[in-house]
């Protein structure tokens, strides 16, 4: 008879000391307020956002380009596809300050590929710097000198050096 008394006692003691309701529980143990996503945390497919801000620069939105290829280098870090698109979107704002530390990441992961000296070509033209875009095409050129992006370039270069310069 003790016994159950002391059972019924415990019971009660642990019932009476539950703060947690049940409803707030979700799978795991987890309450759902703890399931709640962060903002700005949004899952994005693997070349989704690239997609996005690919054709956002195309179609000359370079803001709305950066913002995607800011998104896409937060979420891959190591994908260069993602920070050649930053940087040129930083050249295309004239934000060089961006676009020169972009480019300095993108040296070491694929600094000595063609797509990174055009690139870093084109901003030095863009820049008006004639001499450090020819320097940057000529390596891009020497690696693969078939590369149709590099030819246009070196031509891009050569008509920029008819045109009086400007202010």
């Amino acid at each position: 008879m003790i016994r159950i008394v002391v059972v019924f006692l415990f019971t009660g003691l642990l019932i009476g000391c539950q703060t947690t309701d049940l409803e707030d529980l979700a799978a795991y143990s987890d309450t759902k307020s703890g399931l709640v996503t962060l903002p700005g945390e949004n899952y994005y497919a693997s070349d989704e956002l690239l997609v996005l801000a690919k054709n956002d620069f195309r179609e000359g939105n370079y803001g709305k380009a950066n913002r995607a290829y800011l998104k896409a280098v937060k979420l891959f870090p190591k994908d260069p596809e993602a920070w050649l698109g930053l940087a040129a979107s930083y050249d295309r704002l004239r934000r060089f300050d961006q676009s020169d530390k972009a480019y300095r990441v993108l040296s070491r992961m694929i600094g000595g590929r063609p797509e990174y000296y055009n690139n870093v070509g084109y901003s030095y033209l863009l820049r008006g710097d004639l001499r450090a875009a020819r320097r940057n095409f000529l390596k891009a050129y020497e690696i693969d000198p078939s590369n149709e992006v590099t030819a246009n370039n070196l031509q891009m270069l050569r008509s920029s050096i008819d045109f009086a310069k400007r202010s």
